[in-house]
């Protein structure tokens, strides 16, 4: 029998609704991944409602964990770490701490990063210097860079006005420390504005995706949790990494379906579930 693979996600929960663990991790447990959550924060709710309960995970308690988990000889086991959206700068620092026990466990366990940053606009709430501390000490340590295009552009300090443009912002990366980068969410000045764009860059290939842009009234928050998650999960499950991409954007695309269907602002992945083990669409990958 195949073993299950096993991964360590530290980001957010929200008690009710879907953002950062709440988001990730039952998808990445529906297609075949172990997941062992490790909330930076647990609130009421994700911050773009404008208010919310809650706390943030003292930093020291991050590796204080995964010592346990050492402790009791299971560390060896894990896999991959994805780390998420920090409650502070503090976390990063304990998180880089959790990576190194990991990769000293495991040598061959990866390290995605998804770099949430702030967005005033939208009301994503991050301390600034997190955003600091994502762009001078997590980038050179991730195996795996998953940034939207905000992030993209404040990681390279530039803006794109083309789709070439994005490829060079990303594909900067890979000098700086990741091997692999996908951006969750291109946008640039010359973008159809019916599709939703996607871009995979390692140091042999770069592969863009299109799929469409679905209309809300106010677009679901955690999808770029979700798709990091799975993007991640099926590399751990042996995918290529240009097929775990195309499975990410279909999977996700019927969590969006059914969210749209279900004329909600969260994401309806209980409703979803089996079409995110097996989506209905595909959406093919084109080679740069």
């Amino acid at each position: 029998m195949k073993r299950t693979p096993h991964l360590l996600a530290i980001q957010s929960h929200v008690v009710f609704g879907h953002a950062g663990n709440s988001a990730a991790v039952f998808a990445m447990q529906r297609i075949g991944v172990n997941v062992w959550p490790l909330n930076t924060v647990q609130f009421s709710n994700h911050t773009q409602y404008g208010q919310w309960a809650g706390e943030v995970l003292p930093a020291q308690q991050i590796p204080e964990l995964v010592r346990g988990i050492s402790a009791i000889g299971e560390l060896g086991n894990c896999d991959a770490v994805l780390s998420g959206y920090l409650g502070s700068p503090q976390q990063g620092q304990a998180i880089l701490e959790a990576v190194a026990a990991v990769k000293a466990a495991n040598p061959r366990a990866i390290y995605l990063c998804d770099p949430v940053m702030g967005h005033a606009e939208k009301g994503c709430v991050v301390a600034p210097e997190v955003t600091d501390f994502l762009l001078s000490q997590a980038l050179p340590r991730a195996d795996v860079l998953c940034p939207n295009q905000l992030e993209l552009n404040t990681f390279t300090g530039r803006t794109a006005d083309t789709l070439d443009e994005c490829v060079a912002m990303a594909r900067a990366l890979l000098d700086r420390g990741p091997a692999m980068v996908m951006v969750k969410h291109l946008s640039y000045q010359n973008k159809k504005p019916e599709d939703f764009e996607m871009l995979l860059v390692t140091p042999v290939d770069t592969w863009h995706l299109r799929r469409p842009l679905l209309a809300f009234p106010r677009q679901p928050v955690g999808v770029g949790d979700l798709t990091s998650g799975l993007f991640l999960s099926r590399l751990l499950l042996g995918d290529e990494p240009v097929a775990a991409f195309e499975f990410t954007a279909a999977a996700v695309h019927e969590v969006m379906l059914e969210t749209q269907a279900c004329a909600s602002y969260e994401l309806q992945l209980v409703r979803a579930q089996d079409r995110i083990a097996h989506p209905r669409v595909r959406f093919e990958a084109t080679r740069l």
